[in-house]
This record gives C-alpha cells, sequence and structure tokens, in this order.
C-alpha cells in the first residue's frame, strides 16, 4: 500500500524572533533536526525470545495522517479526577487500513509520557500485505507495538527481527536515532487490529543509544470482573518488566460483562481510556468506542462495569513535566533538532539502512521555515 508521507506538522507553538525580540507567537507547521548515531544491536532475552547478532531492519506504524494540524505538546494534567472525552482523527492509509489517532489531539496534547496513540483495524484480508510501512526514521521516542489480531514484522537498522502477535509485545527504543519498517508477514491468518503508541523519552534518557526488546511473557491478571493484561510499566503491584524510562502504565483490559472490573491505580499520575469494543461505565458515565476519555489525576483507582464483553486500553503516568516538539516522526525539543534529524534522514545520516526490507525506504516530508519553538 502507499503510504508515502503527506506534508503535515504536529504539535508547536513557536515564537518568532526580530532582532532579537519576539515578534508574535503562532502555532504553525514544525521541521526537523536531531543527531542520532546508532548501535549494533545486542543479544536480547525476553521471555525465551533471542536477537542475534544480524544485519536486518524494521519500523512500526509511522505518524502519516494526513493533513495533520500543528499541535504543541506540553503535559497540563488536571489537578483532581474528571472524564472528558475526545474525539480522534481517522484516515485511511491505503488498502482499507483505517488509522483513528485519539492522541494527540487539540485538547490533549500528553497523557504522562505518552505522546501518541494510533488504532488500526479491524481489517480481513487474502492474498496481500495489510500493512506495508517502509523504513523510516525515529528520535526522542519508544513505539510501544500491541496487537489484538494478526501480525506484523519487524526489521530495524541495527540488524533486529521479531514477528509481534497478540499477546506479544515489540518495544523500539529510538533514542538518538534508528530506523524501521513493519510489514504483514507471508505467512498471516488474514486479520489485523492493534495499537501503536508511542512514549516521549526524559532529556536525560533521549539521546541514549537506540534499541529494541520483543517481550513474549507479559503479566496476566485475571481479577473478577475481567482479564488485563499489562504490557508495560506497572499497575499496582504488577510489573510487566519492560524496558521503561518514566514512570507509566500501559494495559489492555477485557471485560467479561454483567461484573465490575477493579483496578489499583497511581493516586499521583494521569490516566486515559480508549475504549476498542463494547461499552463501559466509569463513574456513572458511559464511554464507548471513539476518541480517548482522559480521567485526570487523583484516582486511587477504577472500577469499571460492563452489561456486555468490552474491550478497553489503559495508559498513564506521571505528569511529564518537558514540552516536546513533534513533527512525523520526531520527537524533540526545538524545532532545530527536527530540522537536523530530517536532514540526517535524507542524506542518508545517522540513522543506518533497514536491510531486511524489500523495497524503498520513506522520504521525508517538505520541511519550509525554520521556526523558533517555544515551551
Amino acid at each position: 500500500m502507499d503510504v508515502r508521507p503527506r506534508p503535515h506538522m504536529d504539535l508547536a507553538t513557536v515564537t518568532y524572533l526580530w532582532k532579537g525580540r519576539i515578534a508574535r507567537r503562532a502555532v504553525i507547521w514544525i521541521k526537523p533536526r536531531t543527531g542520532a548515531a546508532l548501535a549494533s544491536c545486542k543479544a536480547l532475552y525476553h521471555g525465551g525470545v533471542r536477537f542475534a547478532r544480524h544485519p536486518t531492519a524494521g519500523h512500526t506504524m509511522s505518524n502519516l495522517l494526513p493533513q495533520a494540524t500543528p499541535e504543541r505538546c506540553e503535559s497540563h494534567p488536571a489537578a483532581q479526577p474528571e472524564i472528558v472525552h475526545l474525539p480522534e482523527r481517522t484516515a485511511d492509509l491505503g488498502a482499507g487500513l483505517i488509522v483513528q489517532r485519539s492522541l494527540p489531539t487539540r485538547g490533549r496534547r500528553l497523557v504522562g509520557p505518552w505522546c501518541f496513540f494510533d488504532l488500526y483495524g479491524p481489517l480481513a484480508f487474502a492474498n496481500r500485505k495489510a500493512m506495508d510501512v517502509a523504513p523510516h526514521p525515529h528520535i526522542g521516542l519508544q513505539t510501544v507495538s500491541w496487537l489484538f489480531a494478526g501480525e506484523s514484522v519487524h526489521h530495524d537498522s541495527l540488524g533486529c527481527t521479531a514477528t509481534a502477535r497478540p499477546g506479544e509485545l515489540n518495544l523500539m527504543t529510538a533514542g538518538r536515532g534508528i530506523a524501521h519498517s513493519e510489514e504483514t508477514p507471508p505467512q498471516n491468518s488474514g486479520h489485523l487490529h492493534g495499537v501503536q503508541l508511542w512514549v516521549a523519552l526524559p532529556d536525560t534518557e533521549r539521546h541514549r543509544e537506540p534499541g529494541f526488546d520483543h517481550y513474549a511473557d507479559l503479566p496476566v491478571l485475571e481479577p473478577g470482573g475481567g482479564r488485563v493484561q499489562v504490557f508495560t510499566g506497572n499497575l499496582g503491584d504488577t510489573h510487566s518488566g519492560t524496558r521503561t524510562f518514566s514512570p507509566l502504565v500501559g494495559a489492555d483490559l477485557h471485560l467479561g460483562g454483567h461484573g465490575v472490573l477493579r483496578l489499583p491505580l497511581e493516586v499521583s499520575w494521569e490516566h486515559a481510556l480508549v475504549v476498542i469494543d463494547g461499552e463501559v461505565t466509569l463513574d456513572g458515565t458511559r464511554l464507548t468506542p471513539g476518541g480517548l476519555h482522559y480521567l485526570g489525576t487523583c484516582r486511587a483507582g477504577l472500577e469499571l462495569s460492563a452489561e456486555h464483553p468490552a474491550h478497553v486500553v489503559l495508559i498513564g503516568g506521571a505528569p511529564f513535566g518537558e514540552a516536546i516538539v513533534m513533527w512525523w516522526n520526531f520527537v524533540a525539543r526545538t524545532a532545530e533538532e527536527i530540522r537536523l534529524a530530517r536532514e540526517n534522514w535524507q542524506q542518508h545520516r545517522v540513522f543506518g539502512e533497514v536491510t531486511a526490507y524489500q523495497g524503498t525506504r520513506l522520504d521525508a516530508p517538505p520541511l519550509e521555515g525554520r521556526p523558533v519553538a517555544s515551551r
């Protein structure tokens, strides 16, 4: 499928300077720059899966929504519990692959360190690739790839290759810079349904060496009222064991219907729910699919009820406390970092090559001007 990027930008309130003084502030499309160098792929063991050193390559769902609106990502956590519904944006990336983007939105840029949430599918197909995202770069983030149905193969410029299936996590730490691809494998179930999320790396970690981890064995809880799999971070006393750099949680919740699912939450964190299927009730409010339900902070626990089976994703974390600039597949702190990252990608510098992918890599969208991002 053709998923070449269209010109768009994410989050940027910018300050224009003239003769050293602020001339005006505006929200605009921003542009790339940030350095990155690649580390060799180390042998990693998670849930019995080993990655050997060998040249291959890969990626996860790219930030490819056409006509994306300019956005500024700052952390503005609510000081109390609340339920705010934020609608998603929807786009067809080709071949019938529909993406619903719940984060970032105009009403909410970050939930803890989570800065990006895409839901794709469900999709049934035969004799074709439902997903074929060519090699592209990332900086300053972690990609979190989680499937509900189907399979996807990750290749990256460190030489790592891994097939994700439902209940397994592909976690890529971009750090200073990495390139990857993601595609449907030749042998597949004919279905695809899942989410891709990004976690912004804190300033102290965003220039670290890149890495990739696959987790085949993640903790499952079966409290009364449902089934919960913690795919990253911590939920109460349950630790996923995944590589994280900020306090956070990502959990897949399945409610059986005619019951209540009770979960502990970290009271100082902010949280959000995305309903994948069915309906649930929280604090007397009915939550349905479509968009993100922001829950604020100061919640010691969560009580979800459902009359029929329902499926929900929970994300949350400590308020991030740092302003970030997002554009295309980059998470940075300044427009100049983004400009340099784009230049490095276009000039085949820093990010390395995804040699296991059979096809042409993506070009970066056009970049115009050099705005100065303000906090």
